[in-house]
């Protein structure tokens, strides 16, 4: 029997073009590949969906110690030389198994230029090879090292803004919530998870509307998970059954066609519920993904240009 209460979702042109074109693609699909395979895939398609670098004044990469080992990563920034302040620390989307500098360094770019801050996006361990809790370490670790300062930035930083898509959402969350715990060298004044995966024991109603054919799909999910193995009883694991008490202003921003758009939300109404600010955006009519699909989606120019305008007024706020 048809729901007489349901209603067809609005899909931006744009979106949909995509989409047809995606969903009409031969070959293999991300779960039906091995991970090597699956992560080439996903940086040979990075020219055809999202727009070339750019120009920085600063682009180059770095190598940061921790305790497994070093962890690449890369600078941004639009400015050669610049004063004491803020640093962005960025954790690449991917499932924990897939992505990497590469997939992600337009978005980074991007970032430098519209914030006016320096980005340095995290090249942490991936799964199957390096399962839970491999990821969440290094990325708290380079958060960690940031704080400190260290000669390689060539700045001296006073704040942290934390930010990451899809899992880098999660480790983004994962890792204020560490260094509100055992604080840093210097304070996280910002975070920004975009798409977020906060909890994946609970099965949300956006997970069963756009589990197929919006890019991201159920296999695919169950597909990262598998790999990833987080133990959902612990709050690294699945940071919405955290304490969410005395974190830093927020800004997130979900995706109105993706099957995590009701993590994000649930991860909103935590905060405010505890008296978090936090700032709730929702891009009508898109889908999983759109920051690194801005050439595919033009119209993912607009939400990731108005998401970083509201993320500048955070950052000025927290450092006036």
């Amino acid at each position: 029997m048809t729901d007489p209460h349901a209603t067809t979702p609005y899909v931006r042109p744009d979106v949909a073009q995509f989409l047809a074109f995606l969903n009409n693609l031969p070959g293999p699909r991300t779960h039906e590949l091995e991970p090597p395979a699956a992560r080439a895939v996903y940086v040979a398609s990075r020219d055809m969906t999202d727009p070339p670098l750019g120009e920085l004044a600063v682009h180059r990469d770095l190598a940061i110690p921790s305790p497994a080992g070093t962890i690449p990563a890369r600078l941004y920034d639009a400015r050669e030389q610049r004063g004491a302040g803020a640093a962005l620390v960025f954790y690449h989307g991917g499932g924990f198994v897939i992505g990497d500098l590469e997939t992600h360094g337009s978005f980074c770019a991007e970032m430098a230029r519209q914030l006016d801050l320096p980005v340095i996006s995290v090249d942490y361990r991936l799964a199957p090879e390096h399962p839970w809790p491999a990821a969440p370490d290094d990325c708290e670790a380079a958060a960690r090292w940031v704080a400190t300062s260290p000669a390689e930035l060539g700045r001296q930083v006073t704040g942290l803004v934390l930010a990451g898509d899809s899992a880098g959402g999660a480790l983004t969350v994962i890792t204020t919530m560490a260094l509100r715990d055992q604080p840093a060298a210097v304070p996280v004044i910002a975070q920004f998870p975009i798409y977020p995966v906060v909890d994946v024991s609970v099965n949300y109603a956006s997970y069963e509307a756009f589990g197929e054919g919006f890019l991201l799909t159920k296999p695919s999910m169950t597909w990262f998970d598998g790999h990833y193995k987080p133990d959902l009883t612990h709050w690294r694991g699945a940071p919405l059954t955290g304490a969410h008490h005395c974190l830093p202003p927020t800004l997130i921003i979900t995706a109105g066609l993706d099957p995590l758009r009701d993590q994000g939300r649930a991860y909103a109404a935590a905060l405010a519920q505890h008296g978090v600010p936090v700032t709730y955006r929702e891009a009508v009519g898109t889908i999983h993904g759109f920051v690194t699909l801005r050439k595919a989606i033009p119209s993912a120019q607009t939400d990731v240009t108005q998401a970083l305008t509201v993320l500048k007024q955070i950052i000025a706020e927290a450092t006036a």
